[in-house]
């Protein structure tokens, strides 16, 4: 009885550090801000959104050339615009429009991230482009890794021309289940993610992208994103594909077909 009364007590003890510290096992934000110019970025500007509770957000922004739409890019777990310096370039030299959000934490934004507070910031880039007469039709919301589940959410609540998924997750849950799956996760995780369900109410054409040996996120998820989704949609599975390599294996040119088949 003893032994019991012991395990029993350890089990409590890791369910409370799980639920007071769950954040710290999804976010892992790299707070360093390094200017665009700096990386050789030209045509880059970096600006500054003042949220409705007064944190700072950092931003990159390009405008789109005339007849291109706009990325609304929302990053991954570990990410920040600096270290996506050549995914930037790359879709910016195409003449693609992109604001690149930092999220809270993240490449000089202040404030600390959570669930609501992404997805409200998510929201406020969006405003922030209509704002600068950017019209919804040209927005297409680009979701990297758990970054998708701000482009999902955003999808919910804002017009959009489209939403790209890439590496995404049906849920914070159901990654976590892969090492945890002895505790009560759903009573325990703060910031669910839950874009399987979430997606089933996004009206906007939907793009889902994954590798076939993403070792982070499976590809089954991406698989089972792609189901819940209402038309039209596309999933592409790239068979030598990575968690973060997708741009190397052809993931912005999908990117753009996908995007050009919207108007016809």
């Amino acid at each position: 009885m003893e032994l019991i009364a012991w395990g029993a007590a350890i089990y409590a003890v890791i369910c409370a550090v799980v639920y007071f510290a769950n954040r710290a096992f999804i976010y892992f934000p790299d707070p360093t801000r390094v200017a665009p110019v700096k990386l050789g970025l030209t045509g880059v500007e970096e600006v500054e959104l003042i949220t409705a509770d007064s944190v700072t957000l950092v931003g990159w922004y390009t405008p789109a050339k005339k007849g291109k739409p706009t990325i609304l890019y929302f990053h991954g777990n570990a990410s920040n615009a600096a270290n996506r310096a050549p995914r930037v370039d790359t879709i910016t030299q195409d003449g693609f429009g992109l604001f690149y959000l930092n999220n809270r934490g993240y490449g000089g934004s202040g404030g600390k991230p959570t669930e609501e507070k992404n997805i409200a910031d998510a929201i406020a880039a969006y405003d922030y482009l209509v704002g600068l007469g950017v019209p919804a039709s040209t927005i297409v919301a680009y979701g990297e890794s758990l970054g998708s589940g701000q482009a999902i959410r955003l999808a919910m609540e804002r017009s959009l021309a489209a939403i790209v998924l890439e590496s995404p997750l049906t849920s914070i849950i159901d990654v976590a289940k892969a090492s945890y799956f002895w505790l009560p996760l759903s009573l325990l995780i703060t910031d669910k993610y839950d874009n399987e369900e979430n997606i089933q109410s996004v009206t906007a054409p939907v793009l889902v992208l994954h590798g076939e040996h993403d070792g982070i996120i499976p590809v089954e998820m991406g698989m089972r994103l792609f189901r819940a989704a209402n038309e039209p949609k596309r999933i592409e599975i790239f068979r030598k594909g990575g968690h973060v390599d997708l741009f190397d294996h052809g993931a912005w040119e999908e990117t753009k077909r996908f995007v050009a088949s919207l108007g016809k």
